[in-house]
């Protein structure tokens, strides 16, 4: 069965290579570029990984990344945050996320990460 990756981010353009590039590696993959959707998509797609871009309209992904990993059912699920924003007072591990990729970012870097959190997740 293929590993499930949920991804957020409201850049299209980004969005949809990183959504390419995943589906390409044999993971399925749902997107979307509206923060409100994440808790009911999770709910729904019981995605093995996370992908969420800190700064989208109306939302902020570290805050998502908190609710995903106080939630008692999907606590244990691998959260990646991405971001253009990066700032050396935000500490983005504070928010309980497993990796950081700073945007812009390498496909095989992108690749690797997931692939990395996903090997050494204890089910």
């Amino acid at each position: 069965m293929l590993k499930r990756i949920l991804i957020l981010d409201d850049n299209q353009d980004i969005l949809e290579i990183v959504h390419e590039t995943l589906t390409y590696e044999q993971f399925d993959v749902k997107s979307t570029a509206d923060g409100s959707k994440v808790m009911p998509l999770i709910e729904d797609f019981d995605p093995d990984l996370v992908i969420l871009d800190f700064r989208v309209a109306g939302t902020n992904g570290g805050e998502l990344c908190r609710q995903i990993k106080s939630h008692p059912q999907f606590g244990n699920i691998p959260v990646i945050i991405f971001s253009a924003y990066s700032n050396p007072q935000t500490d983005f591990f504070t928010y309980g996320c497993d990796a950081v990729i700073n945007k812009p970012f390498d496909l095989t870097e992108l690749v690797e990460t997931v692939n990395n959190l996903l090997n050494s997740k204890t089910c």
